[in-house]
């Protein structure tokens, strides 16, 4: 019985204890509830935790503010091809950390690395195994890159690898710029390259017109603040502010492709068989001051930045030299115009001594007792140094501040230089007349012999045509400008242009090398001297800088052709049999355009072009007089719109696909026939309203296009 109460005893013990701690249990979890119930009304009411205001924080989360990119200006030659315009490329990057997962839960990480990398490597100019390397890195890594094979994708590629649908494998985007005719006219054309700008990449101008006209190509980036749900897409009404993108201007150069073209490739003969260490070529209309063509060498290729690192500063512009003889057309115009120049009066030709220093002929023995008329021709140092001792140091100076020589052109590209003109003594003084010891760059040449087609005017060298806004609205249009006044008059330019019809034509004349029997030409030919590192000139047959200029017709000029070409160093041939072989195929291209009634009706045969090289069906092209624009990135032809053997007019435009990333070309002003054209070669449907010319278009030039874009062109 003892045993029985004391057991009830502890039972009671035991419910009390279970009493209290479930007390104490509620207790506790009432207070935990009031307390959850006062936080929740207190975030409620004050939208704050820790001090960090809710409401800005979901905004930070969903809002998204974008930047609109702005289409950068496509650069266009005087015929309206392309030159240059926006691109868009691709990295291609992959996610290893398996703690990437999307909102339902599904990989967003690779997750098969053999087969990622055997199906990249179809793509990828990469091995299976090297692909898989990248992607079995030794270190822990959240994601990894594929060096440079897996940049620069194009639009093709990047959908490629997206059909696939391999996990974890995302890609970068970025702005690029496309230059489809590769090495042409890069240094004046100039390179665009991206730069990171507070975690966004721009494209900027660092060399040529890209950079001289920077602003204007850029346009300026718009803006869109909008929400966004849990799965990134945009909330609907859910967009606040908002700035439009205003694309850049397009630019239109004074440029002809196609003589453009055929100097590249005959430059690009030389520069291979001769090695010079340098080569610039520039060919103008000298009426007006338009640029039709120029180039240098070394070069490069914009497109793949092949010899970029050699070839980075613009010769023609940025590089002064001693010019040589053929800047005694300078010096034969100025002592003519001063009244100090008698062409039948004798002097003794060979050398002359100034200030101590004796000056000698390029033949050391001259010619004997000469008359002045053939100093010119015979490009006689001793004949100029005594027109200048007849002019006078003060004379002579005047007129080559007439010549603006040691002052810039002022021409639309970056970085040029003003030259060097030494006339402290007398020595000095007299060597500058046969072009030693001043430093000029190849425009300020170009500038003084633009006086010979107009009267003595000076007009200044110019390289763009017209600035046009993304509408079609001409911002702003070049005119033909005059530098100065007249240094000379028409009379003195005629005794000029016959001294240089003499340089070609008659017996003693130096530039029997670029005769062309029946044509019109009036040519100066120049070797200068080089100085050395230590003072002095350097010695050596080809220790010079050989060069020639020539204008046509000759009596009355409108085009101007100026070659130089430094230390050769292969010189198997004469200077002059060398430089003629770029300067008489140029200046029998510009004699046929000068002719203008042999341009009525001309027809031309397209050549067969489909399967060759870009590079090589532009060139075949050029040979042939066709005018074409490239479309695509591919590097072969693999579609012409006009076919081999049709004969067409000179002016007709003639599409070449290569496949790849199609951009959307510049259509103003085209024919219906052309877009016709240009839509049966890439299979791109375009539907077209009315009749004329096209007016507008609904896809801006330079946005990527395809079969299925909604393209569209007014005409009128």
């Amino acid at each position: 019985m003892k045993k029985f109460n004391n057991l009830n005893r502890n039972r009671s013990k035991a419910h009390g204890y279970r009493f209290t701690v479930g007390r104490i249990l509620q207790l506790v979890l009432a207070l935990v509830f009031l307390v959850f119930i006062g936080r929740f009304l207190y975030i409620g009411i004050s939208n704050q935790v820790a001090g960090e205001n809710l409401n800005k924080r979901v905004n930070q989360i969903y809002r998204r503010n974008e930047i609109l990119k702005a289409t950068r200006g496509t650069i266009y030659d005087k015929n309206g091809l392309t030159l240059a315009e926006d691109a868009h490329v691709f990295t291609v990057y992959a996610i290893l950390d398996k703690s990437s997962i999307d909102y339902h839960n599904k990989p967003m990480y690779v997750t098969n690395k053999r087969k990622t990398a055997q199906k990249l490597a179809e793509v990828l100019p990469l091995s299976e195994e090297k692909i898989y390397s990248y992607l079995t890195p030794k270190h822990k890594a959240f994601q990894v890159e594929f060096g440079s094979a897996g940049t620069g994708l194009t639009l093709s590629q990047k959908e490629k690898i997206e059909e696939m649908k391999l996990p974890g494998i995302k890609f970068i985007e970025t702005p690029s710029r496309l230059y489809p005719n590769g090495n042409f006219a890069s240094h004046i054309i100039g390179l665009a390259q991206p730069q990171k700008n507070q975690g966004n990449s721009t494209l900027v101008g660092t060399m040529g017109i890209e950079a001289y006209f920077d602003k204007q190509l850029a346009g300026k980036d718009g803006y869109r603040e909008a929400f966004v749900d849990a799965e990134n897409y945009q909330l609907p009404n859910s967009q606040k502010n908002a700035r439009a993108t205003k694309d850049g201007d397009n630019i239109y150069l004074t440029l002809d492709s196609r003589l453009q073209t055929y100097l590249e490739v005959l430059m690009s003969q030389v520069q291979d068989k001769y090695k010079p260490k340098a080569l610039t070529a520039v060919v103008e209309d000298i009426k007006t001051g338009k640029i039709l063509a120029a180039s240098q060498r070394p070069t490069f290729n914009p497109q793949t930045k092949k010899g970029l690192d050699t070839s980075w500063r613009n010769m023609l512009v940025q590089d002064s030299y001693e010019p040589g003889s053929v800047f005694k057309v300078l010096t034969y115009s100025s002592a003519i115009e001063s009244g100090h120049y008698n062409p039948n009066e004798q002097y003794k030709s060979g050398a002359v001594t100034v200030q101590g220093s004796t000056i000698h002929d390029w033949n050391n023995s001259g010619w004997g007792s000469i008359p002045f008329s053939q100093a010119f021709p015979r490009s006689s140092n001793v004949g100029f140094v005594k027109l200048e001792q007849k002019m006078g140091s003060k004379t002579w100076k005047e007129y080559l501040n007439k010549y603006r020589i040691g002052k810039k052109t002022g021409v639309t590209l970056p970085g040029e230089t003003a030259g060097i003109l030494n006339f402290s003594t007398p020595l000095n003084q007299a060597v500058t007349a046969f072009g030693q010891g001043v430093n000029v760059n190849a425009m300020q040449m170009m500038q003084a012999y633009s006086a010979l087609a107009n009267n003595g005017q000076m007009v200044k060298p110019q390289f763009v045509e017209k600035i046009v806004s993304p509408s079609g609205k001409v911002v702003e249009k070049f005119h033909r400008t005059k530098v100065g006044t007249p240094i000379y008059s028409a009379k003195t330019a005629k005794t000029v242009l016959k001294g240089m019809q003499d340089v070609v034509n008659a017996s003693y004349g130096t530039g029997a090398a670029y005769k062309m029997p029946g044509k019109s030409i009036a040519v100066k030919t120049g070797t200068a001297q080089i100085a050395g590192p230590h003072g002095g000139y350097l010695t050596g047959d080809n220790n010079y800088i050989f060069s020639v200029v020539g204008v046509t017709p000759a009596n009355n000029p409108r085009y101007c052709v100026y070659l130089t070409m430094k230390q050769p160093q292969k010189m198997s041939k004469p200077a002059e049999t060398i430089l003629s072989s770029i300067f008489k195929p140029i200046m029998n291209r510009l004699i046929s355009l000068s002719d203008s009634s042999a341009k009525v009706n001309e027809k031309v045969t397209v050549p067969a072009l489909t399967g060759k090289s870009v590079e090589k069906a532009k060139e075949d092209a050029n040979n042939a007089g066709v005018s074409v624009e490239v479309i695509g990135t591919g590097k072969n032809v693999s579609r012409q719109s006009v076919g081999a053997g049709v004969k067409e007019d000179t002016d007709t435009k003639i599409f070449l696909y290569t496949g790849g990333q199609v951009t959307c070309p510049n259509m103003v002003d085209w024919s219906e026939d052309e877009v016709n054209s240009f839509m049966t070669t890439t299979d791109i449907p375009i539907t077209i309203n009315g009749k004329g010319k096209v007016t507008k278009q609904s896809i801006p030039a330079g946005k990527v296009i395809d079969k299925n874009s909604k393209l569209s062109v007014n005409l009128k």
